[in-house]
């Protein structure tokens, strides 16, 4: 399988660190530390929901607000597409 950016291109194989470099390339560099801290793998970030990113990961609103809707959502959308 091809590789971009050092992690595998469908979300669903991504290790915890490919989440965490995911979200520090995407600028979120203070809450990538949530998503190790809460062992957060590729298939567990396709399975989050809003509430569990704006609860689960003790965020600031704001930050959560922004990962959820335009990298969590996106990211299972994309995955949804490729895998039907």
């Amino acid at each position: 399988s091809s590789v971009e950016n050092g992690r595998p291109p469908d979300p669903a194989d991504w290790a915890v660190i490919d989440v965490v470099n995911y979200f520090r390339r995407a600028g979120f560099e203070e809450q990538a530390n949530a998503f190790q801290e809460q062992e957060i793998d590729g298939k567990s970030l396709l399975l989050m929901t809003r509430n569990d990113v704006l609860t689960g990961l003790s965020l600031k609103l704001g930050p959560a607000l922004k990962i959820y809707e335009y990298h969590v959502k996106p990211l299972q959308t994309q995955h949804l597409k490729n895998n039907s």
